[in-house]
């Protein structure tokens, strides 16, 4: 399991910067420090082919809907999809065992990401 940051590069608006390419499945923290990387960092995940993103903390719920919405877009391109999840009163290892056993990557690697 990685942890990955970001950081902003632009005054006028916070830019997602990856380190490395992404695990198929991700445990996004929240909160995060700017909700104006989640375009960024959804986009990131779609490039990679990231697979599930489980939502965990404070106000999961509505992030996981943001970044729902952001897959969507404009409703017109099927090929963009991540399954998402929130977790917003489970226990931190409940989440995590069912990332890792996550029925289409099973034995792939958990990568957790904060904002």
């Amino acid at each position: 399991m990685s942890d990955v940051g970001f950081g902003v590069e632009s005054r006028l608006w916070p830019v997602y910067r990856a380190r490395m390419t992404f695990a198929r499945k991700i445990i996004l923290h929240v909160p995060v420090s700017d909700e104006a990387l989640l375009d960024g960092f959804v986009e990131q995940c779609l490039i990679d082919d990231v697979s599930l993103v489980a939502v965990v903390g404070p106000g999961c719920e509505r992030i996981e809907e943001i970044i729902d919405e952001i897959v969507v877009g404009e409703g017109n391109d099927e090929n963009r999809f991540i399954c998402t999840t929130s977790h917003p009163n489970e226990p931190f290892d409940d989440v995590l065992n069912m990332a890792e056993t996550w029925e289409f990557e099973r034995g792939d690697p958990v990568q957790q990401v904060r904002l």
